[in-house]
């Protein structure tokens, strides 16, 4: 099985490069969440791919690693944000919000899907499924993902009952059922069609 590597960093030849990745597209609640991380090439942390197929204890060890040895910047963009501009919009802007959190900004970005986000700050190439091609993007997702998790992981503490700390406020059964008994939070996202439907049923 092809594992990510450095290819296309190597390919660009503008450094240093970022990659770039988003964790919480899909789930009904909470934010979404992007990083932006350059990784040091002589310290790469072992064993970088796609945080979907990886661990959870996995990812957290090389959440630490990539923290500990690359430039790493946090974005996000809230509920209200992603009901106002879209989840695409919402997306677009914190990857934008975490490449400015980064402590220098790259000569180029690699981002894992097929679209760059309006008003970069940089030159950037989208890749497909680039979170297992590219070794930064595969980094930025393991980040994106971490941060997001354990912010779930506390919003499930303030709102208990819906199962967020295991299902990060996907639509799964657990949350569903949490919703039929509980019913709509702050966090959830009233412009996604059963949390609309929802808000729509209870007015």
């Amino acid at each position: 099985m092809n594992k990510p590597d450095f290819s296309f960093e190597i390919a660009c030849l503008l450094s240093p490069v970022c990659g770039i990745d988003e964790a919480g597209r899909g789930p009904w609640a909470g934010p979404v969440v992007a990083s932006a991380v350059i990784l040091n090439p002589t310290e790469v942390p072992e064993g970088l791919n796609d945080s979907k197929k990886l661990t959870a204890k996995r990812r957290d060890v090389l959440f630490d690693a990539i923290s500990k040895s690359a430039l790493v910047g946090i974005g996000t963009a809230t509920v209200q944000e992603i009901d106002e501009i879209n989840i695409l919009q919402a997306t677009f802007l914190a990857m934008r919000r975490a490449m400015t959190d980064l402590p220098a900004l790259p000569n180029y970005a690699l981002i894992d899907g097929n679209k760059i986000p309006p008003d970069f700050p940089c030159d950037a190439e989208a890749i497909v499924k680039g979170d297992g091609r590219s070794v930064s993007i595969a980094a930025a997702s393991i980040i994106a993902k971490v941060t997001r998790d354990r912010i779930m992981v506390a919003l499930a503490q303030q709102f208990p009952g819906y199962g967020w700390e295991r299902n990060a406020g996907y639509g799964v059964k657990a949350h569903q059922e949490g919703l039929n008994r509980l019913g709509l939070t702050p966090h959830h996202r009233v412009s996604f069609k059963p949390i609309h439907k929802i808000l729509y049923q209870d007015n």
